[in-house]
Formats: structure tokens, C-alpha cells, sequence
């Protein structure tokens, strides 16, 4: 009973311990999700109206800048180029005779042949003919402006995505024939939301990650839609 119990020792290794305070990180990560589109994209149309002839393409098809896709009649667009070039023909000649006749009035008018105002009236109706001759002209490049749309080429290299319409439909100014999308550059539209938009930064790095292949790779932040 008079005895003390001995205190039982071992050697134990010390532990280092750091006490963490949790606190919260504006610039935290943000994760949201989206999806890959082409880099660039077009509706193509045209600014005519007529019956579509015919569709080189169909959906799939990978074509290359330049190349003709859709054709359209044209048949009133030439009827109309016939008579634009008439009437510059015709304003040619034109003017052609009166650019004659006020050299001939100039030469009279030096040799005190012909009046101050016998010349001022040639020279204000060879002013007339010309501007007359430059509408006749300015109409001719309407008309082959419009004769372009009737033969749709793309804008641009890629890959034929959708076919809107089929050969004899009526295209419509502004309506879309067929679907190009680039295949060279791509870009990831992602929806952030609202109460992480202030951490994302223009021109900032974020890593993408696509489930459906299991590739990540890092990309720049190029747009932010408000």
C-alpha cells in the first residue's frame, strides 16, 4: 500500500500541427459548363429572289473558300444587263460627239468665232452627257452586283453543317440556304453564373475539359458577353 504505481513511458515522434482558419477567396475557381463550337460560322443566303437551279453541296461536304455551292436563276438579271449595256453603249456615242463638238466650239471661241456663251452652253451639255454616261455605268455594276448572288460561293473554308433548302425552291433575300462552320478554329461558349462573373478576367488562361474524349487544354478568355 506504500508503494507508488510506475508511470508507464514510451517514445512517441512529435507531430506538427498547423491550426488553419478557413476564410473565403473571391478569386476562387469557377466551374461552369458549355459547349465547343466552330470558330466561325455563316448562314449563306442570297439577295435575290428566284428558283434555286441547283446545290452543289449537301451536309457534310467539306468545301474550300471560293467554291460554287448554290446556283440561281438569272434569267431576268440578264434581260436587264442587255439593256443596261445599250444605254451605255448609247451614252458612249454620245458622248464621244459632244466632247466634238466643245473641242470645235473652243477652237471657234479662241478664233473669236463663236460667243462666251455659245461655248458655255456646248460645255454645260457635254457636262450633262457625261454625268448621263457615269448613271448608265453605275447602273451596269448594280446589275453585276446582283448577277454575283446568283452564283453563292463560300466565304470562307469549313464544312457544310445543315441544308436549309433543296434545288427548285424560291430563295429569298436574307433567308439561309446552307450552314458553314470553320473546322480549323474552334471556341467553347460557357454560361458563368451571375454571381461568379466578376471572377472571370478578359485575356485570362481557364482549362477546358471535354467529357465526351477526355482531353483538357488551357484557352485564353477572348469574349465576355454582358
Amino acid at each position: 500500500c506504500s508503494s507508488s504505481p510506475k508511470e508507464d513511458t514510451k517514445n512517441e515522434a512529435t507531430v506538427s500541427v498547423v491550426v488553419a482558419t478557413p476564410s473565403s477567396n473571391n478569386n476562387s475557381g469557377v466551374q461552369a459548363s458549355g459547349q465547343i463550337e466552330a470558330g466561325q460560322t455563316a448562314m449563306v443566303s442570297t439577295r435575290v429572289m428566284g428558283y434555286i437551279t441547283s446545290i452543289k453541296v449537301k451536309a457534310g461536304d467539306q468545301v474550300k473558300q471560293g467554291q460554287l455551292l448554290v446556283t440561281i436563276s438569272n434569267d431576268d438579271l440578264m434581260a436587264k444587263r442587255a439593256q443596261v449595256q445599250a444605254s451605255v453603249s448609247e451614252a458612249e456615242a454620245a458622248a464621244k460627239v459632244s466632247a466634238k463638238d466643245l473641242e470645235r466650239f473652243t477652237q471657234l471661241y479662241n478664233n473669236q468665232s463663236a460667243s462666251a456663251k455659245e461655248l458655255e452652253n456646248v460645255n454645260l451639255q457635254n457636262q450633262s452627257v457625261d454625268a448621263k454616261l457615269e448613271a448608265a455605268r453605275q447602273m451596269r455594276n448594280e446589275v453585276n452586283a446582283m448577277l454575283a448572288y446568283t452564283r453563292i460561293t463560300a466565304p470562307f473554308s469549313g464544312v457544310i453543317t445543315q441544308k436549309f433548302m433543296e434545288a427548285g425552291s424560291m430563295a429569298n433575300p436574307g433567308m439561309p440556304i446552307l450552314a458553314l462552320e470553320q473546322t480549323k478554329s474552334f471556341q467553347a461558349v460557357i454560361a458563368v453564373p451571375e454571381a461568379d462573373v466578376m471572377k472571370v478576367q478578359k485575356k485570362g488562361m481557364v482549362k477546358i475539359t471535354v467529357k465526351s474524349t477526355g482531353d483538357a487544354f488551357m484557352a485564353p478568355i477572348s469574349e465576355i458577353s454582358p
